[in-house]
């Protein structure tokens, strides 16, 4: 038998196996998905369970139940790709004969003293949750900070406004304005929405240093200590520890380089996808599930002797939501405010929710 291991049940992971699920398996083929969890943590959905929002069973999706499909439960420490050995925390090494790296991304705190233990975290459930209940714990009228004015920190701020509305919201942010990766147009109207709402938008703010309680601005004259009861991290991401181990070539952002075949060049039994994978797009599940999709692809035509026919990745936008009725996106190269953007995300909730993409 040869063992195809798929590292992570997130949106790459699960857009494999659903697409090789499809047609039927080689008689020597085991599929494996390994996973700390016996379900996927709609990672989109972070912000909406940190906030109080939803409930944490209303953002877990289960795994396709099918007896082609093996599950290995663990948290993987490292991987040694020359032994092909994977290594658990808490369980004996798992050899493989494919692997595809889909293990996502944790937070980056850019050397910044403190970040770590005193900025809370939403990308993962675990962190979420531990997020949630500092965040719906506080006093009538506390402070919270948001470090990070990009998609994650504006809809954990608009969500948690809704949820909280006694509560003091700020967004600190390194840059001229929130979401300067997306078209002015949206900054400007994100702005507004949170302007009404009485939600404070800092810009330009050089985080030097965090303190149980405070964050250090640093300023031409020192620093400026800004006052927090509950401070999240939304400042960026990298890959997770055990990509962060590997010795093969990265880009600057500490992604895996890809061939055209989202293989490892110098290991082409190995794949990386979502998060982990340097890709000429920002990372997000769409990405991930597109790019998963081209795996499987691969897969198939490999055991058919075929030489793989990928086209190329086209993205059709990004979405974000202010609240339950508001929203912003880029469709296509057409920039959309207000309640047709929030509908259209719920959709695709909706969607990810019943496997359908």
């Amino acid at each position: 038998m040869k063992r195809y291991v798929i590292l992570g049940g997130g949106y790459g992971g699960l857009a494999i196996i659903g697409r090789l699920l499809e047609g039927e398996l080689p008689s020597d083929v085991q599929l494996v998905l390994v996973d700390r969890m016996p379900y996927q943590g709609l990672k989109t959905e972070y912000y909406a369970l940190a906030a109080g929002a939803v409930s944490d069973m209303e953002i877990r999706v289960q795994f396709p139940s099918d007896p082609r499909v093996h599950i290995h439960y663990g948290n993987v420490q490292a991987i040694d790709l020359d032994a092909q050995l994977l290594h658990f925390s808490n369980d004996e090494p798992l050899s493989y004969d494919h692997l595809v790296i889909g293990l996502g991304c944790t937070d980056k705190y850019h050397n910044i003293e403190g970040a770590e233990q005193f900025g809370n975290s939403i990308q993962s459930l675990a962190s979420t949750r531990r997020t949630y209940q500092l965040l719906n714990d506080i006093k009538p009228y506390g402070q919270v900070n948001i470090v990070g004015g990009g998609l994650s920190g504006v809809e954990l701020a608009a969500e948690l406004r809704e949820s909280r509305a006694d509560l003091n919201i700020r967004i600190l942010d390194r840059g001229g304005r929130v979401l300067s990766s997306f078209p002015e147009k949206l900054s400007r109207f994100v702005s507004g929405w949170f302007n009404e709402r009485g939600v404070e938008l800092r810009s330009h703010v050089n985080v030097s240093r965090l303190e149980d309680g405070v964050i250090y601005n640093r300023i031409d004259d020192g620093e400026e200590e800004i006052h927090s009861h509950v401070t999240v991290w939304t400042a960026g991401i990298q890959p997770v520890e055990a990509v962060q181990k590997l010795i093969v070539p990265k880009d600057p952002q500490g992604r895996v380089i890809i061939n055209p075949y989202h293989q490892i060049p110098d290991y082409p039994n190995v794949y990386v996808v979502g998060d982990c994978a340097s890709l000429p797009f920002s990372p997000s599940a769409q990405a991930a599930g597109a790019q998963g999709e081209q795996i499987a692809d691969v897969m198939r035509a490999m055991w058919q002797g075929e030489t793989p026919n990928l086209g190329k990745i086209k993205l059709k936008g990004v979405l974000g939501a202010l609240g339950k009725k508001s929203g912003f996106g880029v469709v296509g190269k057409r920039a959309v405010v207000g309640y047709v953007p929030r509908v259209i995300k719920s959709g695709v909730l909706w969607m990810s929710k019943h496997h359908k993409g």
